[in-house]
């Protein structure tokens, strides 16, 4: 399937199983008539396959060490993402960041790394399923840039187009999305 092709199914599914009007309470706080639930796109295997290949695709000649972000949007595309990444011989290992450590164990902020692992001075390109304000995304690159990352990008499934973009840029982070809102307005 061409890359338009494979955009526009995806594009599909994420309308049919993702996408909802009706009043809602989105992360930032604020209150809209539309929303993005990107777990149903995520845990459907043609979703799933999609979202990981047109993020690899535009991603794979820049270099990036590693790609994560914020539990729990970040799980499922990470992993993703690094299997496609594995299977096109061009490897982009994966990581995410916990909300806030654990309690117990190893009490790690940021998980899916070898004790010998670092993530200082490493690319990495932090993804997210929904940005609106880039709130949640920044939490990530806060606790990346204490472990010494170099936070190169940030990269979303879907912009809502709230104010995400102004965040990033105040912030000197480079930000991409593979849809916008309104392409499904």
């Amino acid at each position: 399937m061409s890359k338009s092709a494979s955009r526009a199914r995806l594009l599909e599914i994420i309308r049919r199983r993702s996408f909802g009007r009706g009043e809602v309470t989105l992360a930032s706080g604020r209150k809209s008539d539309f929303y993005f639930n990107l777990k149903p796109t995520m845990m459907d295997p043609e979703g799933a396959t999609l979202l990981a290949e047109l993020t690899y695709e535009a991603l794979k000649d820049e270099g990036f060490d590693y790609i994560g972000g914020l539990e729990m949007g970040a799980v499922p595309l990470a992993g993703a993402i690094a299997q496609i990444s594995w299977i096109k011989g061009h490897p982009i290992a994966a990581f995410f960041v916990r909300k806030k450590p654990k309690e117990h164990g190893a009490k790690l902020a940021i998980e899916g790394l070898t004790r010998d692992e670092t993530l200082a001075g490493k690319r990495i390109v932090v993804v997210e399923d929904v940005t609106t304000t880039g709130g949640s995304a920044m939490k990530a690159v806060e606790t990346l840039r204490e472990a010494g990352a170099n936070v190169s990008l940030v990269f979303t499934m879907v912009d809502r187009e709230e104010g995400a973009a102004e965040t990033f840029a105040a912030a000197g982070l480079p930000f991409r999305a593979l849809y916008k809102a309104r392409e499904f307005l």
